[in-house]
């Protein structure tokens, strides 16, 4: 007798930046070729370029102006409805998508995300955009003085992506109260006890840091630290926060556990090779 063992291969998402203004799910010189490449590395792997609407040009203005709980509700039905995700998935998201993939996993537990990859994601926010790629260089001022101006009013949290994830040290308390995305997901105003369990779900937790990052500001926000309350010049890291001494999201026991994974790419905003992401990314998918 003859016994076929078959290995099962788990799909894998992935979430896309809006780094450059062309950013989107199936640009073939971005999330296309990134999707492209993994397909090449992992036979027969399945892997979903999330859209964010009904075309590749509502997916790239949503990454700007939709209002980020509405996506990540989208994205929530979309999995739920993937026969083939049923089993579980990974999920990688690039910059700020790494972000919104997290509450995908915090709040929607099934179908069941196994490892979360987030390459560049600001996951304690930002407070600054400090440069911005040629072709996006006048939107970024837009945005910018938008985020000077009131980045805690209705309006802007409402309709600017990027305030969702403003991260105002010197100005905590209006962060804390009026932040509609980034303070819910990171417990600021109560713990929510669900995103916690679900959190701890994961798997593995791999968090990559661009050593020369030159986008996000504060660069620590890639492993989850960030500038201290009160100032904007000293930084943390996440084992010297509240969120991670309080283990208000459960971050701290899975560090315990060996969840949680550091890795440094030596390069600027998601710059890497595809040997560097062969060798250190791609284990964590097979």
């Amino acid at each position: 007798m003859f016994i076929v063992l078959c290995s099962f291969q788990i799909p894998l998402i992935i979430s896309h930046s809006t780094v450059r203004k062309s950013d989107n799910c199936c640009n073939p010189l971005s999330m296309g070729a990134i999707k492209k490449m993994i397909e090449e590395e992992i036979s027969g792997i399945y892997v979903l370029s999330l859209m964010i609407g009904k075309n590749v040009i509502q997916d790239t203005e949503n990454g700007f102006f939709m209002d980020v709980n509405d996506q990540v509700s989208m994205v929530c039905a979309q999995l739920a409805q993937d026969p083939k995700l049923k089993g579980g998935y990974n999920a990688m998201g690039f910059s700020q998508g790494a972000q919104f993939l997290r509450a995908v996993a915090q709040r929607c537990p099934t179908p069941p995300m196994k490892t979360l990859i987030s390459v560049g994601g600001q996951h304690q926010g930002v407070y600054g955009l400090p440069r911005c790629p040629g072709e996006s260089s006048e939107l970024c001022d837009m945005i910018r003085k938008a985020l000077n101006s009131g980045a805690y009013s209705a309006l802007v949290q409402k309709h600017l992506v990027q305030a969702q994830y403003w991260h105002d040290p010197l100005n905590d308390d209006l962060y804390k109260k009026y932040s509609l995305f980034l303070a819910d997901i990171n417990q600021e105003r109560v713990v929510n006890e669900t995103y916690k369990k679900n959190l701890q779900l994961l798997e593995k937790f791999v968090m990559v840091k661009f050593l020369k990052d030159t986008v996000v500001d504060p660069v620590d926000s890639e492993w989850f630290g960030f500038l201290k309350t009160g100032q904007a010049k000293e930084t943390e890291t996440l084992q010297e926060s509240v969120l991670y001494k309080e283990d208000r999201l459960g971050l701290a026991a899975m560090d315990k556990a060996g969840k949680l994974v550091f890795l440094a790419s030596d390069g600027d905003h998601l710059q890497f090779t595809r040997e560097w992401f062969t060798a250190n990314l791609l284990p964590y998918l097979r």
